[in-house]
């Protein structure tokens, strides 16, 4: 039997085991700099990411979405609730779509805080600016295709991003430099202004928010 010669390459993971491991380190060092500032505001990072997730959600959340959100239990997102309630950062209410249930929104407070923590990634918003602007408009691209892959496992939070928006109009403009559409603003929408988060954002039905997703992946 022939032995296939080793070579100086043949340890090398594969290339998708080399961007979960550059992601996961990127990762690491974004939830130190949130740990840094957090911790500075008497908060700890969970407590610090749900503030941020209630940023401009003037309806408030459930405390289930929030538990989806960090991907944690109902029992654990309630205790962080529960510390930011009393730290007077949060506020619970009536929920608008269900009297009978209880939306949980910003206080003026937490508003403060949430801009102050605004500026715990600003090294890492500096270093991706540095980025040639083609650069920066092709990882944008790859990472809305990787959530997309990822969305198809069912492990992927909801997102008011523009691709599950009912007023993203995909390809509306086909073998355009800009094939997209956004019908809230009535204009083309370009790649490099696609957003993972919008605060005008009104979820699709589910069946455009999957062709979304697939055709982009």
């Amino acid at each position: 039997m022939d032995i296939k010669p080793e070579t100086p390459w043949d340890s090398t993971p594969d290339i998708s085991a080399r961007i979960v491991t550059a992601i996961g380190r990127i990762a690491t060092v974004l939830r130190s700099g949130m740990w840094e500032v957090s911790t500075g505001e008497g908060l700890n990072p969970a407590q610090a990411e749900i503030l941020q997730l209630l940023q401009h959600r003037t309806r408030g959340v459930r405390l289930t979405w929030l538990a989806r959100q960090l991907s944690i239990s109902a029992a654990s997102a309630s205790d962080s609730v529960a510390a930011l309630v009393s730290k007077g950062l949060i506020r619970k209410a009536r929920a608008e779509d269900d009297g009978r249930a209880t939306a949980l929104h910003l206080t003026p407070e937490g508003e403060q805080v949430v801009q102050r923590l605004a500026h715990a990634l600003s090294f890492a918003d500096s270093a991706a600016s540095r980025l040639a602007p083609a650069q920066q408009v092709q990882m944008l691209t790859g990472l809305f295709k990787l959530i997309a892959e990822l969305q198809k496992t069912d492990r992927f939070p909801e997102l008011r991003a523009c691709l599950s928006c009912r007023h993203f109009e995909p390809n509306k403009y086909p073998a355009q430099e800009v094939p997209h559409h956004c019908a809230l603003v009535n204009a083309p929408l370009p790649i490099s202004f696609l957003r993972i988060d919008c605060a005008e954002h009104e979820p699709t039905d589910p069946v455009s928010q999957r062709r979304n997703w697939e055709a982009f992946a």
